[in-house]
């Protein structure tokens, strides 16, 4: 069976809401949720930042059941693999094993801040690849020393470890990067409900692993203020993620978004309060062989009433599928 998701969009919502959220989400029924690790929004309409690891310390706390994920974390340049690794494993603990780490190559927009040149796609890939294999060293306890083509650890431990790791799950989104999670990951994540990702996690070593996908949606009664709303914060995502991950800031992505109409974004967002019309957007996913689904609410404001309209309209709906 399908599990559907509630994803704590970082870039529209500050930490003590972000929370609160996802409190209300482990109340409505999902089956787990994600949360981005954004050092910025891409948009300056978004509004928000915090710091992820912060949100999913207290999001442990103040829940009992729903699993927590990074949606995703880069594990290259604004932290070090060793770092991430004792964050990881420190999650898992607070969370009581509900914790899975979500991994990627990064962007630009995020990553540019602790300075340095933004590497070329293939040495990103490159770069991951090293740092998972430090993360499960780390996780596998003791000491550990490193002396790779990019990163250096020198006699690291997790002196805090959980008997069982947190799986690691891996961004995707061409032949390369299935290439490296179905050999590396736990877990496949991607953004586009594409069959032929998941045929290639599972033809390099991901067969049987769960694949996690995500979809945006805005829901509200008035379906006008819903695609206004999906147009003024989630106008962004027209270009896709290999030109997302080069551009540097909110200022780069408005001016790529400059001509993206209203309509443009509805045609790839349902907006409104039909279920089925929601459906619809989550069946390619479905069809293409995901497992998990993460759903996306566009707007900080619009949370709680969309966890209550999921709760009794939507997630019955979405089992259906």
């Amino acid at each position: 069976m399908v599990k559907f998701g509630y994803t704590m969009m970082g870039e529209q919502a500050g930490p003590r809401d972000l929370v609160a959220h996802v409190v209300r989400a482990e109340k409505a029924g999902f089956d787990f949720s994600v949360t981005s690790d954004h050092y910025s929004p891409w948009l300056d309409e978004q509004g928000h930042s915090p710091y992820a690891w912060s949100v999913l310390g207290a999001a442990a706390q103040a829940t009992s059941r729903i699993p927590l994920m990074t949606y995703v974390t880069c594990p290259t340049m604004r932290y070090h693999p060793a770092v991430v690794a004792q964050k990881a494993a420190t999650m898992q603990l607070l969370s009581g094993g509900r914790f899975r780490l979500g991994l990627g190559s990064g962007e630009n927009l995020n990553e540019h801040v602790v300075g340095g040149s933004w590497p070329p796609a293939d040495v990103r890939q490159e770069m991951l690849a090293e740092a998972i294999e430090i993360i499960r060293a780390l996780f596998g306890g003791g000491y550990v020393n490193h002396h790779g083509s990019y990163f250096d650890v020198e006699s690291a431990r997790l002196w805090d470890l959980p008997a069982t790791p947190p799986p690691i799950g891996v961004a995707v989104s061409g032949q390369q990067s299935c290439r490296l999670a179905g050999r590396l990951a736990d877990l496949m994540i991607a953004v586009e409900p594409d069959a032929n990702l998941v045929t290639a996690f599972e033809g390099n070593g991901g067969t049987g692993k769960p694949r996690v996908g995500q979809v945006p949606v805005c829901h509200d009664p008035d379906r006008h203020e819903a695609a206004r709303r999906a147009h003024e914060q989630f106008r962004w995502f027209s270009g896709g993620w290999k030109v997302n991950a080069e551009l540097p800031g909110t200022t780069a992505f408005a001016s790529a978004a400059a001509h993206v109409r209203e309509t443009d974004v509805t045609d790839q967002i349902p907006c409104g309060d039909d279920p089925e019309v929601f459906a619809e957007a989550v069946l390619p996913y479905v069809k293409a062989g995901f497992t998990e689904i993460a759903l996306v609410q566009v707007g900080g404001a619009a949370q709680l009433p969309y966890l209550d309209w999921a709760e009794k309209t939507l997630l019955p709906v979405l089992r259906e599928l």
